[in-house]
């Protein structure tokens, strides 16, 4: 045993050297160095390229398969909303938000194109009035005469709009903002549109189903057409300073307007309208009521534009919260005459077809209120 226990001892460990199983291990290990690197990471990168490629690929597919989605939702909904506005004449809410959006076209007046959007504007605020105020329903047989009709008012504004437009370019004719919040205030101070900001919004809303932007659209359209009118008509304005000129000279105001007056209800009583005037009387412009009573009992004022008219007046009598007073009236030619000219040289082109605006059923109808005679 003693002898045993001396050959364990004698025998020494193999320290450093590795067995031949752990040499074939680490013989398999490449050694990378600097000339290696580019070859080993080719033979990784390779690896894994049938796993990089799969995915690649379902990628590309996603991609394609949204993208030929998408233009098939793109072309549906133009298909759509190209049959309702051009096929079916839909005036939708939904459609209406469409042609703010999308530029449709529902006209061409000489190089200009006509806006789907303007014309569903107008008609939409006819329709909005005899709907809420008056109840009645457009898909009953006997108010789709009074539709239609609307509907040819509509496209003969929008296009007449198109040619004032292009009058006022060629005349060099604008509208300032400052000019269209000026109205406003003068129709808002006389309440003709509510007391405060509040009743202002809900009439027009309830009225017209406009915002005040809405409305401001509108006053700006309508003053274009108004100041193209004026400018365009030299001989109206000439009368009205020549008359002032006259009254400046010491004429009476009764022979001036009685020689020079276009409102044939008042120039043989010397101008006088008659009857006491209020701040909201609907029968006198806002700014012809602004006037009168702005002045001392027997002044004169200069010339007023009113829109349609020009008008110099005289403050009679002040009694109270009224006055009494006169006006020599001299009205512009209807603007028609200055369009009409104009589309013999442009004619308008219309994509829809909406009937003749004659016609119309006087039964069933009234005329939807004015904004500026509105209480």
């Amino acid at each position: 045993m003693q002898k045993k226990f001396k050959k364990v001892l004698s025998k020494k460990p193999k320290i450093g050297k590795k067995s031949d199983q752990e040499e074939n291990k680490s013989s398999k290990v490449p050694r990378i160095t600097n000339e290696t690197v580019a070859s080993h990471r080719e033979e990784v990168i390779g690896s894994a390229r049938k796993y990089i490629y799969p995915l690649q690929h379902s990628r590309y597919r996603i991609v394609l398969i949204s993208v030929g989605l998408a233009i098939l939702l793109f072309v549906g909904f133009f298909t759509y909303s190209v049959l309702s506005l051009y096929k079916f004449q839909n005036t939708s809410e939904f459609i209406y938000r469409v042609s703010q959006v999308v530029p449709f076209p529902i006209a061409r007046a000489g190089s200009d194109f006509v806006a789907y959007e303007d014309y569903l504007f107008e008609l939409r605020r006819y329709t909005h009035y005899y709907e809420n105020q008056l109840n009645i329903d457009f898909d009953e047989d006997q108010y789709k005469p009074q539709l239609e009709d609307f509907k040819g008012r509509a496209m003969d504004k929008v296009v007449n709009d198109a040619y004032v437009k292009q009058l006022a370019e060629q005349e060099d004719v604008n509208v300032a903002d400052r000019e269209v919040d000026e109205q406003l205030e003068i129709v808002r101070s006389q309440n003709r549109l509510g007391g405060d900001e509040e009743v202002f919004e809900r009439v027009l809303s309830d009225y017209w189903g406009w915002s005040v932007d809405d409305f401001k659209r509108s006053l700006r359209k309508e003053l274009m057409t108004q100041k193209v009118a004026a400018k365009l008509d030299d001989q109206t304005t000439l009368d009205a300073k020549t008359a002032l000129s006259e009254l400046g000279a010491g004429k009476s105001f009764a022979k001036v307007a009685e020689q020079y007056s276009e409102d044939e209800s008042t120039k043989e009583n010397g101008g006088e309208f008659g009857y006491a005037i209020t701040r909201t009387d609907r029968n006198l412009s806002a700014q012809t009521t602004n006037t009168l009573f702005s002045l001392d009992p027997g002044n004169i004022s200069g010339i007023i534009n009113t829109g349609y008219t020009l008008e110099i007046v005289k403050t009679l009598k002040k009694e109270g919260n009224k006055v009494r007073g006169a006006h020599i009236l001299f009205v512009f030619d209807d603007i028609s005459k200055y369009i009409n000219d104009f589309k013999e040289q442009r004619p308008a082109k219309l994509y829809i077809t909406p009937p003749e605006s004659a016609g119309r059923d006087e039964q069933n109808s009234q005329e939807v209120p004015d904004f500026n005679n509105q209480n």
